[in-house]
């Protein structure tokens, strides 16, 4: 017998929502969250854009998906770092970084991802205070305000439209003179008349008071700029950690994310993946909670034909029942 039916990793909206379901469907199931619940929303101040929430800190969002998830059952274990996991015949083994495994009929991969930081001074200290990575998150905040954009691509440029109706003045940053952007991403954006430029040149430091950012630090030609404005938006890469968890090869699109089909399944039977850590077109929580439903309820499935199966066909070796459940 496994230790487990679903071994979840990652205790984001995406993993609190998969426990959630898996819980009230009666699965022996066990969330393992590398540092606390919540994930990435707990970078965020406010949260308005989640149905029912008009308005929500991240901290307090986390906090009120934990406890339903736990009202229904669900074990989690924080500061708990899953290091490896692998296959075993028809069972998944997870192991952690104190050296302990645990085995389990699936396993759904939550983990998600981090925005590439620019490590600069300040960039920490004011993370949540005028230091931004999404757009859509905050934007809203800092209507009537001078912004900046950091970033060339496409992120950066789609980012940098959805800011354009808040902000007063919006200041394009790239290390490079040319964008890897799309053109019309780029005709929209530089065509604009509250968009400004500022290239070749590097972030160095980002600076400011008590109520937040005031300036922004950066070298072009050789030569230290700075520039008052009050928010900061990154986009410099995002950075998907899934698929390293992997010791089999899972199949990746060419950014590191993990590819699923419809249902949250990936290459490997029993895996699925919810979130940002796999190849989609939005990162939003509300996105998030529907990739983690549909994954829990194909993993269901997928569980029970593989124990009536085991139950049915008890000599049958475990690799060949796995294959006969796909």
């Amino acid at each position: 017998m496994a230790d487990f039916d679903v071994i979840i990793i990652g205790g984001g909206p995406a993993g609190l929502t998969a426990g959630l379901y898996a819980a009230r469907a009666n699965m022996n199931v066990v969330l393992f969250e590398a540092k606390d619940t919540g994930g990435e929303i707990l970078n965020t101040e406010l949260i308005e854009d989640y149905p029912g929430f008009e308005s929500v800190t991240g901290a307090e969002l986390a906090t009120k998906m934990a406890e339903h998830a736990r009202k229904f059952g669900l074990k989690i274990e924080t500061y708990a770092r899953a290091k490896e996991i692998r296959q075993e015949g028809d069972r998944k083994v997870v192991e952690m970084d104190d050296g302990t495994t645990h085995t389990a009929y699936a396993v759904i991969v939550t983990v998600g991802g981090e925005p590439t930081k620019l490590g600069v001074p300040g960039e920490q200290e004011f993370h949540g205070r005028g230091v931004s990575y999404c757009a859509v998150c905050d934007g809203a905040f800092f209507k009537g305000q001078d912004l900046a954009v950091v970033g060339g691509g496409d992120s950066a440029f789609q980012e940098g439209l959805f800011l354009t109706r808040f902000a007063k003045t919006l200041k394009l940053i790239h290390r490079r003179s040319e964008y890897r952007a799309q053109a019309i991403l780029q005709d929209r954006l530089l065509g604009m008349d509250n968009v400004s430029t500022i290239t070749p040149a590097v972030v160095t430091e980002i600076g400011g008071d008590e109520s937040g950012v005031k300036w922004i630090d950066v070298e072009r030609d050789g030569k230290r700029e700075r520039h008052k404005l009050e928010g900061v938006f990154v986009f410099v890469g995002f950075k998907p950690v899934g698929r390293y968890l992997f010791k089999d090869h899972i199949a990746h699109d060419a950014n590191g994310y993990i590819v699923t089909d419809q249902f949250m399944r990936t290459s490997i039977p029993g895996v699925y993946a919810a979130g940002d850590t796999r190849a989609q077109l939005a990162k939003q929580i509300t996105t998030a909670v529907g990739d983690a439903t549909t994954a829990v309820l194909h993993a269901e499935r997928y569980i029970e034909e593989l124990k009536h199966a085991e139950r049915a066909l008890p000599s049958v070796p475990k690799d060949v029942m796995v294959r006969a459940t796909e």
